[in-house]
């Protein structure tokens, strides 16, 4: 039963969630959007900042190991995070222990320090989208506002737009979500049985303490999340029906699908293009318009993570490169 839970659910609740949003969907469209509506220079403008997020995010991570006197590569780094994502569209969340695994074959860097850098980096991450939850809240209740009034909508009316269905599928979510935390739990109970390990995991988690240069780790730890911005925001260019949204409905369409890909989906398949479409009905999108940029955008995001996972893969074949 739990072998199910971590493996087979997930992939199972994307592919729901994908087959009710798409049923009845006319997919013959999707030609036509690629070839005649997309505008291909701004998503191909926006795919470096896809690359450039995860390499901060490898110079973020070698500058954590540092203080416990692991120096792996820059590359190999680098690599390991492009292995990490590119594995989690298989095994959603693996990819953290592989990327540990990559740099203890490679650089020889111990496990358990591994390990605690990268729950370390996980506790950077969730204070960061939190504060920019709040400040997307704090700045967008206004406009939220102006918009129900000026379209003559209401909280109740939005509320009772929001069909059974979907309410089971949030609720589905959250129960992954909240199935997902307690094996993590487990896990991390069985890691702790181990005294020697118990200690490396502690280190690599206070490891931020003794950064080097903190100012360049916070640098490195925004200039992720604007990278993941920017990548997102620029593809509402893509298309005439989100091009007029502008950068702060980009925003809370950002912050709500970085919640949904909590659940543990390949690249969050399935919770993503629920959640970031629904945002863009509220703000006046048509259903059809808001389910065909999810997928396309989705899609093509997802395969620039697989290219640079196959890249990181044979990476592991290759000289180590400092």
């Amino acid at each position: 039963m739990q072998q199910f839970l971590r493996i087979g659910l997930p992939p199972a609740l994307g592919f729901a969630i994908l087959w009710w949003m798409y049923r009845g969907f006319a997919w013959a469209e999707i030609r036509r959007a690629l070839d005649e509506d997309m505008r291909w220079s701004w998503m191909l403008l926006s795919l470096p900042f896809g690359v450039l997020a995860q390499v901060l995010r490898g110079l973020r991570w070698r500058q954590l190991l540092s203080p416990m006197g692991e120096h792996p590569g820059r590359l190999s780094c680098i690599n390991a995070i492009f292995l990490s994502y590119g594995s989690s569209l298989v095994l959603p969340r693996v990819g953290e222990l592989l990327r540990c695994g990559y740099l203890s074959r490679r650089e020889g860097t111990r496990m358990s320090h591994a390990i605690g850098t990268v729950v370390t980096e996980r506790v950077v991450d969730v204070v960061l989208i939190l504060l920019l939850t709040l400040f997307t809240v704090a700045f967008q209740i206004p406009v939220f506002l102006r918009f129900m009034s000026s379209t003559g909508m209401s909280a109740a009316t939005v509320l009772r737009g929001f069909s059974a269905t979907g309410w089971w599928v949030t609720f589905l979510c959250g129960l992954v979500v909240i199935a997902a935390g307690v094996l993590v739990l487990r896990r991390l109970h069985a890691f702790d049985k181990s005294r020697n390990a118990l200690q490396g995991l502690r280190d690599g988690m206070l490891s931020i303490r003794n950064v080097r240069c903190k100012t360049l780790f916070i640098l490195y730890s925004v200039g992720i999340w604007l990278s993941y911005y920017l990548h997102f925001y620029l593809t509402f260019y893509c298309f005439s029906y989100t091009a007029p949204l502008g950068p702060a409905v980009a925003l809370v369409a950002f912050v709500t699908g970085t919640f949904a890909v909590i659940v543990p989906t390949p690249n969050g398949a399935g919770p993503w293009h629920f959640a970031v479409k629904t945002v863009l009905m509220l703000y006046g999108v048509d259903s059809a318009d808001g389910a065909m940029f999810v997928l396309i955008v989705h899609t093509l995001q997802t395969l620039l993570v697989a290219v640079l996972g196959v890249w990181g893969a044979l990476s592991f074949l290759r000289k180590p490169a400092r």
